[in-house]
């Protein structure tokens, strides 16, 4: 009986590199349910730095009802407690080694959550940010002042962009590659010209695009290399300013301003399915309308989720 238990192998005694192939199958939830307390191989295997190059929370939503006032969202507190202690414990295992973070668009972080995350997360590169609804401007500046290293974003639209491309104009001095999942009006692509001149890569897809707006960014951004313009509607505005056009095709102009590009992605086709939804949306596309995960599309490969 001795000889059998002594031949017995155990889990914790499993080589590291199997138990990291073995977690690396497992997603946030599964990740953070106590598996790092079995054993303290098992802990140890729970912080390795493979696991956690992303912390990908693009599955949790919070339960949210709509308000009148601002933040104009109220958060169960369950919903809030749940997305805190989730990210105590992956920001606990990480030992700040994410350096891609992917936030819901539906996930309403408050300032002290996200600060908390970016305070552990110092060498961050990619960023998906939530709604804005609950994060104030003191939480957000202080959060980009920690990610030093940041060189990508995916965004929702802003009313008042200005401090906030600023500061990342100040830290972040690798920054390079924009999405932004809402409208993009002229004082929005000025605030791009003025503090991001050197980005090199911009999705604006599936919104509503002016044509001034177009020839803006194209005649600012000189280091722009992949411009992603897929299923925008393109408007026209003629005087008086109430009056706009849809525009059908891309014209020469444009054209030609676009052809020092690498890439200018566009898509303006009736039979397309994504072009029909942001018709049918008025170029504001309601995201949870349609199949789960499809907000994390895009032509740009580095932007894709």
């Amino acid at each position: 009986m001795e000889d059998v238990v002594s031949n017995t192998r155990r889990w914790e005694d499993l080589d590291t590199d199997i138990l990291v192939k073995i977690f690396q199958l497992l997603d946030i939830f599964e990740l953070t349910s106590g598996i790092a307390h079995v054993c303290s191989a098992w802990r140890m295997t729970c912080c390795d730095p493979l696991l956690w190059k992303t912390l990908d929370l693009s599955m949790l939503r919070s339960n949210f009802i709509k308000i009148p006032l601002e933040p104009f969202v109220y958060v169960d507190e369950r919903s809030d407690k749940k997305l805190t202690r989730l990210l105590k414990i992956s920001l606990n295992l990480s030992r700040m080694s994410i350096v891609t973070l992917i936030f819901h668009f539906n996930l309403y972080v408050s300032d002290d959550q996200l600060t908390y995350t970016a305070e552990r997360c110092p060498h961050l590169k990619r960023l998906v940010l939530p709604a804005w609804n609950r994060i104030k401007r003191t939480g957000m500046c202080k959060a980009i002042r920690c990610w030093k290293e940041l060189e990508s974003l995916t965004m929702p639209s802003i009313a008042n962009p200005p401090y906030f491309l600023e500061e990342i104009a100040t830290n972040c001095k690798n920054f390079s590659e924009l999405k932004i999942m809402g409208p993009c009006d002229i004082f929005f692509a000025s605030t791009l010209a003025a503090f991001v001149p050197k980005l090199r890569f911009l999705s604006l897809r599936c919104s509503t695009l002016y044509r001034d707006v177009l020839i803006l960014i194209l005649d600012s951004l000189e280091h722009l290399e992949v411009f992603n313009i897929s299923h925008c509607i393109l408007m026209e505005c003629l005087p008086p300013p109430q009056h706009k056009k849809i525009i059908n095709e891309i014209d020469s102009t444009i054209r030609q301003k676009a052809s020092r590009l690498r890439e200018f992605i566009t898509c303006m086709d009736d039979s397309c399915i994504m072009c029909q939804r942001t018709r049918t949306d008025e170029g504001i596309v309601r995201w949870y309308k349609y199949e789960e995960g499809f907000w994390k599309e895009d032509e740009v490969k580095s932007l894709a989720l």
